[in-house]
């Protein structure tokens, strides 16, 4: 009966469409924190469907229609101080306006498999970062994303061919066992060129899925595909931000130079 039950409402959920997986009262409680907090860019709302979400924009002072949204990892924020806030306020230095999206996100105590259902909740979110950029006048995008984030924008370049211009993955993990999540196959399909960055100190997984993910993209004859070691790097580049940062602009720069 139990089973029943959830059944009937998971179709119910589905009929009426609206939904959402993420935990909205802890993405208010994100916004909160972060925009008190917000130093560097400019909080803005970003519609997707129902949903409200945070973005948080920081323009380059060269105008050169380049830009990049950046996603986070496992249920944070799109300020946090590891790897995400470096870059977004590091790229505009570099030529690259930032717009920094707030991903769906669980409870704490939620795994990585658990996000699995989330992942059609990400396409609706790029989509609306996507047009926001275009309507600050960048022409191309990027897209560059964290662990878990890495791992959705994975899904989403995979059956969104030339939505971005370029891809930097950073930290992403093998897929949590989970078959959508999976990310080698995610980037089999993918056309978009693709940089996959992790650290010498990084995650088991992620460091398990990088060797799979080369092996894979060799065997593909993936001459779009390349995988970067930052030496002496832990998942979140402690201490090493300076190194992920050069690391990325160097990358974006060679394969998306200013026009």
């Amino acid at each position: 009966m139990k089973t029943l039950l959830s059944s009937l409402f998971l179709l119910v959920v589905a009929i009426a469409g609206v939904v959402s997986a993420s935990d909205l009262e802890k993405e208010a409680r994100w916004r909160a924190q972060v925009e008190d907090a917000l130093l560097d860019g400019e909080a803005v709302d970003l519609t997707a469907g129902d949903v409200t979400f945070l973005g948080i924009y920081t323009e380059s002072d060269e105008i050169t229609g380049r830009a990049a949204i950046i996603a986070h990892g496992i249920g944070i924020h799109p300020d946090w101080p590891q790897v995400v806030s470096p870059l977004r306020t590091a790229l505009p230095q570099h030529g690259w306006s930032t717009l920094s999206i707030q991903m769906p996100v669980l409870p704490n105590e939620a795994s990585a498999a658990d996000y699995a259902p989330l992942l059609d909740e990400v396409a609706p979110r790029m989509d609306a970062a996507i047009a926001y950029l275009r309507s600050k006048g960048a022409d191309r995008i990027a897209i560059i994303a964290h662990s878990l984030g890495a791992t959705m924008a994975a899904d989403y370049l995979a059956s969104h061919p030339g939505a971005a211009v370029a891809f930097v993955s950073i930290g992403m993990g093998s897929g949590a066992g989970e078959p959508r999540m999976d990310t080698t196959q995610a980037i089999r399909k993918i056309t978009t060129p693709t940089l996959d960055l992790f650290g010498q100190n990084d995650n088991e997984d992620v460091l398990a899925g990088a060797q799979v993910r080369a092996e894979a993209a060799q065997a593909d004859d993936k001459a779009d595909y390349y995988q970067v070691q930052v030496p002496e790097a832990d998942h979140f580049f402690d201490g090493r931000e300076e190194a992920l940062t050069d690391a990325v602009v160097t990358w974006l720069g060679q394969t998306v130079p200013v026009e």
